[in-house]
């Protein structure tokens, strides 16, 4: 029986590490987390926020997907929208989930993140 997501994995080009940290850490307010000194070998690196991990692996022929993303459920979304722009980070605002505000965004990777958050207003 699956209880949880422990972690999603997102896929990025050799020495890019500090960029990602860059992103993950100052723009989305993430906390790196250490990798097992097994697997930080391997390059990449691993990021947490409430009970959320987001793991970012080395990948030499990494090419991101236009589709695949994980969708990050936020807490004051037009400030943490705000944040993101604030550090360069564009922007695209989607109103197509009924019962949602969210928006998208690219990491330095390239790959698609969606966060979203319950829209007040559609629960009353």
């Amino acid at each position: 029986m699956l209880v949880a997501v422990d972690h999603v994995q997102l896929a990025a080009l050799p020495g890019t590490e500090d960029t990602l940290r860059r992103f993950y850490a100052d723009a989305l307010g993430m906390t790196e987390i250490p990798k097992p000194p097994v697997l930080a070998a391997r390059g990449g690196c691993w990021f947490a926020a409430g009970g959320v991990q987001l793991h970012l692996g080395v990948d030499t022929g990494h090419r991101p997907s236009p589709k695949a993303h994980p969708g990050l459920r936020v807490a004051g979304i037009d400030a943490f929208a705000a944040r993101l722009a604030s550090h360069g980070v564009e922007v695209t605002w989607d109103d197509n989930l009924p019962g949602h505000r969210r928006f998208y965004a690219q990491d330095p990777a390239g790959n698609r993140l969606e966060f979203l958050e319950p829209d007040a207003a559609a629960e009353a």
